[in-house]
């Protein structure tokens, strides 16, 4: 079932469960067909995460004329809200389609073994992304039956409890996927020992040790991984305009603006964007597009595949399996992207833009932020997000779920434990490494603020704020300041989502609603 282009290896989306799972098991490669199915059905979690995670920070804002989304925006979350709903149950539905290749693993031969990892991690990534969202989940290690008898046997868990699991799953298919080869469309090896990490760093008592020890056997043998920032070094950087050196006036001088260009190219490579030609006054001026050859890359450690296809059945995450034609286009992109100015979802705050300027940002703010539409002099301005750059339900840009600049971060953060600042080479190492393609300057002591912050310039768009403050241990002091300021809602309730009306009704009396709704 896997397609390959020239630039790029999609995964074919026509339907993975046209056969019965008899008939797929009977089959030479029933196994794969099911492990793309996952996949399949984990391309509508995307295409409304940005909703429910960066808009409920305090990096963008909504149009107060858009729908639900101000009241989202507002920290005032209905609990039949349709998203808060489609979030729930997309993931739910990949954990279900996981959970029928680990029920039947021991069918799977030696040569799809695989799979088996692939459905563990993917079964680890969806609860992941439950409890962070509205904490006190279920966890559902098999295919349930579709009676209310089966499914009362799966309460909500405590949040302990439910990463205390997530990590074992994260660790078995680790096992697992030992020795397969890497393809960054597909749950990995080193992709699941680092959203291992990031899970012991994001539970209610992070265990920082165990973190640092996944984190460190993955950066201290990146070139094992082939994982790396893309980065150009300035010896290797290219010159957009003559600049002669004042002591030889034939010599061409690198400036720093022509050195911060190339970073910026470097920067939105990794999201697969390339920009025109245009270079004035010191600053690229051309426009962001997709690049599909630029998509897999280096520093893309997992990510989660769409292609260009013009077609009316989009990937949304109200879309039903039956919807869905081969490699169809998410619907995040018209969310956070071109649409941005129609839809109003992904407005930068004046909060945001005090720290993501081009004084502050020289490398960031242009790879980040849609240049147009940047008027720092008016209050009231729309000022939207350029990491996504295709046009609306046809969008093309892959969706990354984890990046190695993630990763040296978080091995900052492990390291840096529960101390407010730490000089550990190691840390500063890391941390400095993610500054330096940023255009910034080297720090000697890294602080748990510093580290905060520079995650949020460096993931913003990324769905990363939010569930950052919560496991920074800031959420609480940061978003009420915010709300205060900004005559919004939020309440310490407010971090975590209402769990579904819907799954609540479905089964009277048996889940509870999370407290503040």
């Amino acid at each position: 079932m896997a397609l390959f282009s020239s630039c790029e290896e999609e995964l074919d989306l026509s339907n993975p469960t046209a056969l019965s799972i008899e008939e797929l098991l009977q089959t030479n490669n029933g196994f794969e067909l099911l492990a793309n199915g996952v996949l399949d059905a984990y391309q509508k979690v995307p295409a409304n995460e940005f909703l429910l995670t960066e808009l409920r920070s305090d990096n963008v804002r909504a149009n107060t004329e858009n729908g639900n989304y101000p009241a989202i925006n507002a920290y005032n979350v209905d609990p039949n809200n349709g998203d808060v709903a489609t979030y729930y149950s997309n993931n739910m539905a990949t954990i279900k389609h996981a959970n029928t290749i680990i029920d039947n693993r021991f069918l799977a031969p030696e040569s799809q073994q695989y799979t088996v990892g692939e459905a563990y991690f993917m079964r680890a990534l969806c609860h992941f992304n439950l409890v962070r969202a509205y904490q006190n989940v279920p966890y559902i290690d098999k295919v349930l039956d579709v009676t209310e008898e089966e499914a009362l046997d799966y309460p909500q868990l405590p949040e302990e409890v439910v990463y205390e699991k997530i990590i074992e799953d994260f660790k078995t298919s680790i096992a697992y996927l030992d020795g397969v080869e890497q393809n960054r469309y597909r749950p990995s090896k080193g992709a699941a020992i680092c959203l291992a990490a990031k899970a012991y760093l994001s539970q209610p008592n992070p265990n920082y040790t165990e973190a640092e020890l996944l984190l460190a056997s993955v950066v201290e043998n990146s070139s094992a991984y082939n994982y790396d920032l893309i980065y150009t070094e300035r010896d290797n950087a290219e010159q957009f305009e003559f600049n002669p050196n004042p002591l030889n006036p034939s010599e061409d001088l690198l400036t720093d603006a022509e050195y911060y260009a190339n970073l910026v190219k470097d920067y939105g490579h990794v999201f697969g964007n390339s920009i025109s030609d245009g270079y004035t006054d010191g600053v690229l001026d051309g426009s962001w597009s997709n690049n599909p050859a630029l998509e897999i890359n280096e520093e893309v450690i997992f990510s989660i595949a769409y292609d260009l296809v013009s077609s009316d059945n989009y990937a949304t995450s109200d879309s039903g399996l039956d919807d869905q034609v081969e490699t169809d286009s998410e619907s995040h992109s018209f969310a956070m992207t071109l649409q941005g100015p129609s839809n109003g979802v992904n407005i930068a705050t004046l909060d945001f833009l005090e720290v993501m300027n081009p004084e502050l940002q020289p490398v960031r703010f242009y790879a980040s932020i849609d240049l147009l539409s940047y008027d720092p002099s008016n209050d009231t301005n729309d000022t939207f997000n350029a990491k996504f750059p295709t046009d609306g339900e046809i969008g093309d840009n892959d969706w990354i779920v984890l990046r190695y600049a993630d990763v040296l971060l978080l091995y900052a953060e492990a390291i840096l434990g529960n101390a407010e600042s730490t000089t550990d080479p190691r840390a500063v190492e890391a941390f400095n490494k993610v500054r330096a393609r940023a255009g910034l300057e080297e720090v000697a002591n890294l602080t748990k603020e510093q580290l905060l912050e520079e995650r949020r310039v460096e993931f913003v768009y990324e769905n990363q704020r939010l569930y950052d403050l919560i496991r920074f241990g800031e959420a609480d002091n940061v978003l009420t300041e915010f709300s205060n300021k900004n005559s919004l809602f939020y309440t310490p309730e407010k971090k975590y989502l209402p769990f579904p009306q819907r799954e609540i009704d479905n089964l009277p009396n048996f889940y509870e609603q999370n407290s503040g709704y």
